[in-house]
């Protein structure tokens, strides 16, 4: 297995999902048979790296505008972020869910799909406070952390409440969302979150 980089900002929407893959299968030949099997064993980790493809794609046309992004972080415990977004509207945790033609509803706490409850909302704001904790004390100021859930390929998106502890958007519009947003950091600020955000040892010292 490669060394993961030391410089994250070198990863690629998915990385984490990928290493998964090949954990599970080795084999590159399989992997591709896998891929086009009618029901393929790796099917859900293949979902979940679609989804994040897509959403870090949406994610990085902010780059160049006062953002940064960073995706596939990963703990020492061996689980990850998806994508991590910073910049003048604050730092963002997003976590992409690909729930291809299901109905996805969400309400002041939890999220259903197809009328089944999720743990989609908890497992965020739980992410995006550990976030928050590690950037703040190795940033050495407060760094408030909102988590954002990116849906993808649903076949409809509902969102109840004004004000939603957790943003709950298409993937479609997670970057015109997060631009439009009042801003709350300086630009040294943002780069400054950055630059302890990008190093591994963040987040696995």
């Amino acid at each position: 297995m490669q060394p993961l980089p030391d410089d994250l900002a070198q990863n690629r929407a998915g990385d984490a999902v990928r290493r998964k893959i090949r954990e599970l299968q080795p084999n590159p030949l399989l992997r591709l048979v896998d891929r086009w099997s009618a029901e393929p064993k790796l099917r859900s980790w293949k979902d979940g790296l679609v989804g994040e493809r897509l959403t870090g794609k949406r994610l990085d046309r902010l780059r160049g505008r006062g953002w940064f992004t960073l995706h596939a972080i990963q703990w020492a415990t061996g689980t990850d972020i998806d994508h991590i977004a910073i910049g003048p509207a604050g730092v963002f945790t997003i976590n992409s869910k690909r729930h291809p033609g299901k109905t996805v509803w969400y309400g002041d706490i939890a999220i259903t799909i197809n009328g089944s409850r999720t743990r989609h909302i908890a497992a965020s704001q739980s992410e995006a406070r550990r976030v928050s904790r590690v950037l703040s004390r190795h940033c050495g100021i407060d760094v408030p952390v909102r988590p954002v859930i990116s849906v993808v390929h649903a076949a409809k998106l509902t969102v109840k409440g004004a004000n939603p502890p957790v943003l709950v958007l298409e993937v479609e519009h997670i970057d015109r969302v997060l631009s439009g947003l009042s801003p709350v950091l300086s630009p040294d600020q943002a780069a400054h979150i950055y630059s302890v955000a990008r190093q591994a040892r963040t987040w696995t010292g």
